[in-house]
């Protein structure tokens, strides 16, 4: 899409496709105005970040003529006559937010889909690659928000490949990756369901290297390790060795740490890790709103307080490399 930065852009409905018209307009540098009495997880994200505004009633011609572009559309909900047998599921990894990071194979396949299931951290532009046909179910999780359960989320893959559609299970970064991907799979191998999997470039890589920041640097650390933040250390359900971690000798990757990054750094610390190890925390990895804060391990907890979801943080001497990534050379 083709925009002047900063032209005021209305979208009128806000249902999924609405949220994959708001990410394109947001990705070309439109200021968006979303105008729907209710609006899908993923829309209502947006506006809570301060990404978009969302205005809660019913469009009025006020809010067109105020607008430089105005998009609105709806699904045809009558597709071709089909005959009725047991469908697919794809499960799909859209990469870190950029549509232009979704595979080749991944866009053949949402091109195709009858059902596409899309979670918050999907690429939602890449929906405007759906067919007008197609039905586009929200199942967004947001963090202390709305949420649709993982056991709903498998029901509706099974149900709809049961009724003979071809399901895509669309989500950001990889599947496999902290992404509940393995349990989806299992979920319709188990109801004798036909499934692909078409791998997505995980953040945990993707968003360091779009912050000037490689996991790996000869010379360096030989390897890196990625963990989830979702608890705490000394959580009853974390299984993570942060005294082992600390001295591996690897670059450490936390995601889904926002709420718990100083904890795990504190952790870190008293299994051994320096307090002046570099680290480094991207927000909205891959997104026109990118953001990235840069401290120690003593200081990077306080330093990226004010970062929301989703963010990837990078500890280790990578996230410090003269000439590379903002430090002087």
């Amino acid at each position: 899409m083709d925009l002047t930065p900063g032209t005021p852009a209305l979208v009128i409905g806000g249902d999924a496709r609405a949220a994959g018209q708001v990410a394109a307009l947001l990705a070309a540098g439109a200021d968006v105005t979303v105008v729907s009495p209710e609006a899908t997880a993923s829309i209502e994200d947006l506006a809570d970040r301060g990404l978009i505004t969302w205005h809660r009633r019913e469009a009025a011609m006020s809010d067109v003529h105020a607008a430089g572009v105005v998009l609105t559309g709806h699904a045809d909900e009558h597709g071709p006559d089909r005959i009725l047998d047991t469908g697919i599921v794809t499960l799909v990894g859209g990469g870190p937010g950029d549509p232009g990071l979704v595979t080749v194979a991944g866009r053949e396949a949402i091109e195709s889909a009858d059902v596409i299931i899309t979670d918050r951290l999907a690429p939602l532009a890449a929906l405007a690659w759906a067919r007008a046909d197609a039905e586009i179910i929200d199942v967004a999780k947001i963090p202390g928000g709305r949420s649709t359960s993982q056991d709903d989320i498998n029901q509706l893959l099974v149900e709809h490949a049961k009724s003979g559609q071809n399901v895509v299970r669309f989500k950001g970064g990889d599947n496999f990756v902290f992404g509940r991907g393995s349990e989806e799979l299992l979920a319709c191998l188990h109801a004798g369901i036909e499934t692909r999997v078409v791998p997505g470039v995980t953040s945990a890589i993707a968003a360091p290297a779009l912050a000037g920041i490689p996991v790996t640097h000869r010379g360096l650390t030989q390897g890196f390790t990625v963990i989830s933040g979702h608890v705490p250390p000394g959580h009853p359900e974390s299984t993570i060795d942060y005294p082992a971690l600390a001295t591996a000798g690897t670059t450490i990757v936390v995601l889904m740490g926002v709420r718990t990054l100083s904890a795990i750094c504190e952790a870190l610390a008293d299994g051994g890790l320096p307090a002046r190890t570099p680290a480094a925390v991207i927000a909205d990895g891959a997104m026109p709103s990118q953001q990235v804060v840069r401290a120690t391990l003593a200081t990077i907890g306080e330093a990226a307080a004010g970062l929301g979801a989703p963010a990837v943080a990078v500890i280790g001497d990578v996230a410090d490399i003269p000439g590379l990534n903002g430090s002087p050379a």
